[in-house]
């Protein structure tokens, strides 16, 4: 980065001494049907020069609502009704709109969860960023050149190209590095961060967190860290607070809140995790039971009492005040005995099914491909895929985005057709490539829960009318039964009966997945492709969602096409696991001989980039993802191997997004990226599929089996 980027800013200067962002006694109320309802309770939080602070909670607690206060871009119907935030030293709701204005151009920036909703889809990607420079009063050639070295130092390869190019015209992996080059163009003071890193694969993750961390010692930017990823949170934040139901109930230094939590809540947050080698057959996840409540509603007690397993009378009469903990606090009476909080894991669930494979599948893919695009320039996206799926089983789907999981799902779900050659039988029975050549029984068993709800469901319907619709053409079935069915689905997700009534519009992205799942399960289907169903959510309510799934494996025998980027998720999940990369199948087996080793290089290096919270999983050396004085220094350019990826020769984690990654021409697709090519062999021909060592597991790769396992170790 030039040195003129980092000094064009005008905006508030911090001394010494004072905090980048101070938030006191924050109320915040929005304004519904002649109401005021309180939505943040008396907030307070500050973070420090250079300082990352994580801000978690459920759907609804009210990070977002925090982000958008203080950039100030409230709706219309919301307003503090006390309370301050300062940036710096000033007052941010006494500036006037011009000031406000002239703050978000140079000392605040926001980087949204959603980029491809936060980019213009009207403008190139580069002018997007030139304008930002534009503004700054830079000529236009200046700031074209700027954009291109913004678009570089966020790790996008042949940037020149990138910049010409629409916002759909590149995948979501780059959409967010655009957004996050953007928001970095005024070198900010304060960095927000809301999910940033959702939806996004493995490798494409720890590259968008090392930049993060990088740029931040770079520019000494404090940074408002918000996700639902604890895993996340406790890689790249220094504090954290966790908020419930607006209000603050526990903050402090990560390990310690993560190592330690001190308040019931924070517990059954940490719970809800799937655990390093944790199984759907081990039993359930531990859930946090209830709901939260309503925006505005109010208690004499505390909020949390009615889903907490210690509360007491004293609990339900008494709000609690802050305990201060040394160099944290707790809102909880009981803060001492946090611990003691019975798992709800132990209620019980079904057993995770027992899948039977002597007899034929339940589902036969046999040679599929799919190439897009005209004749002299085809674009294959899938290659040769072969896979089967049995009853009750789960097979998990991994690989980098643009590694063709999703146009695999919708080649067996009929949403396009397959290139010649390839085939999809159900039960024996070949299925025609699209569906509307499917006969209606054939298309009510093979169902999808899509990554994006806004995307899959009607706006202008409300809840019950898109669950009602699909449990409307069951046929004779009673409007009673029909209702009774229809409650049933939405509590079985989770999903409060006051939400019946309300449109997609109106709900949280964890709110509005809740009922895409709650949809997909209706009618009844055979076999549920789920594309990213709890990227969304939060650890609670993913955890509700996971143990929704194995119940509903049980009882109705259904089957599972599992596509995550959450390695942690899939290995809980599946039963089976296969990676892909660039369209070609590159390793499959049983899913702990999958995660155990031998693996494929690729496989290594998805393994090498997932975090993993406290339980020695991590790819990341942790010691450099928060302080710049101390630890490895990850910034180097383009080039953020793990350490343990790197002990372990495979390549580093991230390298680039798969839609700049080198197509190789000949040979094995992943022998550009590959740490432990042969030579010749692995460019010249490629690999077939052999086997590993336990029945099932297939490899294709030219390194033979035993050596892949002697160099799995560091």
């Amino acid at each position: 980065m030039t040195r003129s980027i980092i000094q064009v800013n005008l905006g508030v200067q911090v001394g010494p001494n004072v905090d980048a962002l101070t938030v006191e006694n924050l109320d915040l109320v929005y304004r519904v049907r002649g109401r005021d309802l309180k939505v943040l309770r008396n907030l307070s939080f500050r973070i420090g020069q250079g300082e990352a602070y994580g801000l978690v909670g459920e759907s609804g607690c009210g990070k977002s609502t925090t982000a958008l206060a203080v950039v100030r871009y409230l709706p219309p119907n919301g307003r503090p009704s006390s309370g301050r935030i300062l940036i710096g030293e000033r007052d941010l709701f006494a500036l006037t709109p011009e000031e406000m204005r002239q703050l978000r151009a140079t000392t605040i920036s926001m980087v949204y969860q959603d980029p491809a909703r936060a980019l213009n889809p009207s403008m190139r990607v580069g002018e997007q960023i030139a304008e930002i420079f534009r503004q700054q009063g830079l000529i236009a050639a200046r700031a074209r050149d700027m954009a291109i070295a913004m678009l570089d130092r966020v790790r996008i390869a042949d940037a020149q190209s990138v910049f010409d190019r629409y916002p759909h015209q590149i995948s979501g992996g780059m959409q967010q590095r655009v957004s996050i080059a953007m928001a970095l163009s005024i070198n900010p003071k304060l960095l927000i961060l809301d999910e940033p890193t959702t939806g996004v694969d493995a490798t494409v993750e720890a590259e968008i967190l090392s930049l993060i961390t990088a740029l931040r010692r770079e520019f000494a930017t404090s940074i408002l860290f918000i996700s639902h990823n604890l895993d996340v949170i406790s890689r790249m934040c220094d504090r954290v607070g966790v908020l419930y139901a607006g209000t603050l109930i526990e903050e402090g230094p990560t390990a310690d809140v993560f190592g330690d939590p001190r308040h019931p809540y924070t517990v059954g947050l940490m719970r809800c995790l799937p655990r390093r080698g944790r199984r759907k057959d081990h039993g359930p996840l531990d859930s946090i039971p209830g709901l939260p409540p309503s925006p505005g509603e109010e208690s004499q007690g505390c909020l949390f009492a009615p889903r907490c397993g210690l509360a007491e009378e004293k609990c339900r009469s008494q709000a609690p005040p802050c305990y201060e903990l040394g160099n944290r606090f707790s809102r909880c009476h009981f803060h001492a005995r946090a611990q003691a909080l019975a798992s709800t894991a132990a209620q019980g669930l079904p057993a995770a099914a027992i899948v039977d494979r002597r007899g034929p599948p339940m589902l036969r893919a046999t040679g599929l491909s799919k190439s897009f695009g005209n004749l002299r320039h085809p674009v294959r996206a899938l290659h040769d895929v072969s896979l089967q799926l049995w009853a009750g089983e789960t097979l998990g789907l991994v690989g980098e985005s643009g590694s063709g999981k999703t146009t695999l799902a919708r080649l067996l779900l009929g949403l396009v057709r397959p290139d010649p050659g390839g085939t999809v039988e159900l039960d024996g029975r070949l299925l025609a490539g699209v569906s509307q050549a499917r006969s209606p029984s054939q298309v009510k068993s093979l169902q999808i829960v899509f990554q994006n709800p806004d995307s899959a469901l009607n706006r202008s319907h409300t809840v019950r009318r898109l669950i009602g619709r699909v449990l409307h053409r069951l046929g004779r079935v009673p409007k009673a039964a029909r209702a009774a069915r229809l409650l049933e689905l939405t509590r079985s997700v989770r999903l409060d009966d006051r939400y019946l009534n309300v449109r997609p519009r109106q709900l949280s992205g964890g709110l509005k997945q809740r009922v895409a799942i709650a949809r997909a399960f209706a009618g009844e289907p055979r076999i549920v492709v789920c594309d990213e169903p709890t990227s969304a959510l939060d650890a609670s309510i993913q955890a509700a969602i996971l143990n929704l799934l194995t119940e509903l494996q049980v009882k109705l025998r259904v089957s599972y096409l599992f596509i995550s980027h959450d390695l942690g998720v899939v290995r809980y999940v599946s039963d089976r696991i296969a990676v892909l990369y660039l369209g070609r199948l590159m390793e499959i087996g049983p899913a702990e001989r999958v995660f155990s080793g031998p693996h494929h290089p690729y496989t290594a290096t998805l393994l090498a980039a997932a975090p993993g919270l406290g339980d020695g999983s991590s790819g990341e050396d942790n010691s450099s993802g928060k302080d710049g004085s101390s630890g490895k220094d990850n910034s180097s350019a383009k080039d953020n191997s793990s350490s343990k990826g790197h002990s372990n020769g495979q390549v580093n984690s991230s390298a680039k997004d798969n839609s700049s990654v080198e197509r190789a021409s000949s040979g094995c697709v992943f022998h550009p990226r590959c740490p432990r090519k042969l030579g010749p062999v692995c460019e010249q021909q490629e690999p077939p599929l052999h086997a590993g060592e336990e029945p099932g597991h297939q490899i294709r790769c030219h390194i033979p089996t035993s050596d892949l396992q002697l160099r799995r170790q560091p």
